[in-house]
């Protein structure tokens, strides 16, 4: 993931009848970062609006040519042709057809994708922050978090650049120091960014992984 476009601010979501206090509670002090959590900070569920919209469209395309094709019928016209091709494929076709075990397989593909979308929640660029007040939560986006952890990397004596990647569950750091020890300036660096990560507010703290090295050397 690069860390050269804009920041994400972070996101906040109020349930419940929390979102009709917020006024009251617009003046509150800052939750304290090492406070124990209220409740359980789960992932962000996506709402999955474009594939719900295209199954939506399809699905009412198919049962309106079908229904007006049945009206059509009933008042007495002929069926239309592909609904006649259709049933005679389907008289026509064995269950071992190649063609019929290929359109059961795209079905059957396309079934479970839209089961995977149902199920998981999606959004994994949201990192789930802690939650120190019931109702409310909150997210870190990965590249806002990402721009944190390398500009604290840089801030550490010897470090010429460094490249994050941040991840659910890990953290990689890959810095260029160009003067002092590198293991020196490696401890430095993981002690720093470790802090850094802790005090990111996040529901679990990623495992950090530091890799220090000269320019120009692998």
């Amino acid at each position: 993931m690069s860390t050269a476009d804009s920041p994400r601010p972070p996101v906040l979501e109020k349930t419940g009848a929390s979102a009709a206090r917020t006024g009251a509670h617009a003046a509150a002090p800052l939750p304290d970062p090492d406070a124990r959590p209220v409740a359980r900070a789960g992932r962000f569920w996506s709402a999955r609006r474009v594939p719900a919209t295209i199954l939506a469209l399809v699905l009412t395309g198919a049962s309106g040519l079908f229904l007006y094709d049945v009206v059509a019928v009933r008042a007495g016209h002929s069926a239309m042709s592909w609904r006649k091709e259709l049933a005679r494929g389907l008289a026509d076709h064995r269950l071992d057809d190649t063609w019929v075990l290929v359109g059961a397989g795209v079905a059957a593909a396309l079934g479970l994708w839209l089961l995977l979308l149902a199920l998981t929640p999606g959004r994994r660029r949201l990192l789930p922050m802690r939650r120190p007040y019931e109702g409310v939560r909150g997210a870190l986006h990965r590249q806002a978090a990402a721009m944190v952890v390398r500009d604290r990397a840089t801030q550490v004596s010897g470090i010429r650049s460094a490249h994050v990647t941040v991840r659910r569950h890990k953290v990689k750091v890959r810095a260029l120091a160009h003067f002092r020890d590198l293991d020196q300036v490696r401890a430095e660096l993981s002690q720093t960014l470790g802090s850094t990560l802790t005090e990111l507010g996040l529901a679990r703290t990623p495992r950090l992984v530091v890799r220090v090295r000269r320019p120009g050397k692998d």
